[in-house]
């Protein structure tokens, strides 16, 4: 072969390397994955409680079970302080009263009982009686998901309090707190952030046998043409979008082939992909998916294109025009 059919080869090898750039973005690849209304619960934005007698009840009574540990006083008797444990039944045993039934009982109706007891026994006119609780294996409120704690309540803790005791959030947990409370349908929802003022606003009461959860901030995985590649965080209370990750990840980088973008997809032990073109999405003609937890992005890179960016067509073209004042000569 001649030296002028090897720059003939040469130079056709780059027209078609150029056709192939031009041809490239047109590409079209149809999305029919999930859009922003889907059905999937994952990711969806979860709605904070605002409703103050909700956050902040006015009472919240307290009521003896069987474990708790009460001591009792009686004014101007101070010999009489027994302490009591209430029993399986129920009950508890006090000097001078025997067997006394306070299971479900607030501390003021269990005074009055006992008080009404004394009386009944011809020992007391008007006795005054006060209650302490002292222990209650049942006064607990439950930390779970990032935190595994069972944490006393006694008297009012907040929110705060309970989290600190259970250790303090994690690095990796989120900071929207949900809390499910006996006798109420729906949960509460409140975002501790990271700002103190709204941390305080949020640190709302906790009361025994409240479940509070604390989850773990999920992620989505920007990998390939990305200029930024890595894994962004997801905020529970709002969704997060193909193009705002795009954005967050830096945007495609040039070597990326938007046609061909691909989404991974994991729910239980089945694994989706689902094909996208990234400029379809960008000039809203097809949706722009919500992005779910440990979803993976990944945008292929053109091989052509990277040679560009790494410098292999300028060597190419450097190349040619070596030949062609080669062939002048």
């Amino acid at each position: 072969m001649s030296l002028r059919s090897v720059l003939r080869c040469v130079v056709q090898a780059a027209v078609i390397c150029c056709l192939l750039l031009g041809i490239v973005p047109f590409a079209r690849c149809q999305f029919n994955g999930p859009a922003l209304a889907s059905a999937s619960t994952i990711n969806e934005p979860v709605p904070l409680t605002t409703d103050p007698a909700i956050l902040f009840p006015a009472a919240h009574e307290l009521r003896l079970a069987p474990g708790d540990m009460i001591t009792v006083h009686l004014y101007s008797s101070a010999d009489y302080t027994p302490a009591a444990r209430v029993s399986l039944d129920g009950s508890i045993q006090l000097p001078l009263i025997g067997k006394l039934e306070v299971k479900g009982l607030t501390l003021p109706q269990a005074e009055k009982r006992i008080a009404d007891r004394l009386i009944a026994g011809g020992m007391y006119r008007n006795p005054q009686v006060s209650l302490q609780l002292t222990e209650s294996p049942n006064q607990v409120a439950t930390v779970t998901g990032e935190l595994h704690v069972v944490v006393p309540i006694i008297g009012q803790s907040r929110l705060l309090d309970v989290i600190t005791a259970a250790g303090g959030l994690p690095s990796q947990a989120s900071h929207t707190i949900t809390i499910h409370r006996i006798g109420m349908e729906q949960p509460i929802v409140v975002d501790l952030g990271s700002d103190p003022m709204t941390s305080n606003r949020s640190n709302i009461p906790i009361f025994a046998g409240d479940t509070v959860i604390v989850a773990r901030t999920g992620v989505v995985y920007m990998l390939g043409a990305f200029k930024n590649v890595g894994a962004i965080p997801l905020q529970q209370t709002t969704p997060l979008t193909l193009m705002e990750a795009a954005t967050l990840a830096g945007g495609p980088g040039f070597q990326g082939k938007m046609g061909e973008l691909r989404l991974v997809r994991t729910v239980g032990a089945n694994r989706t992909v689902v094909h996208l073109d990234m400029k379809r999405v960008i000039d809203g003609k097809d949706p722009d998916p919500v992005l779910q937890t440990d979803d993976i992005v990944i945008l292929p890179s053109s091989l052509m294109k990277s040679a560009i960016k790494s410098g292999g067509i300028s060597t190419l073209i450097g190349f040619a025009s070596i030949l062609v004042v080669a062939l002048r000569q």
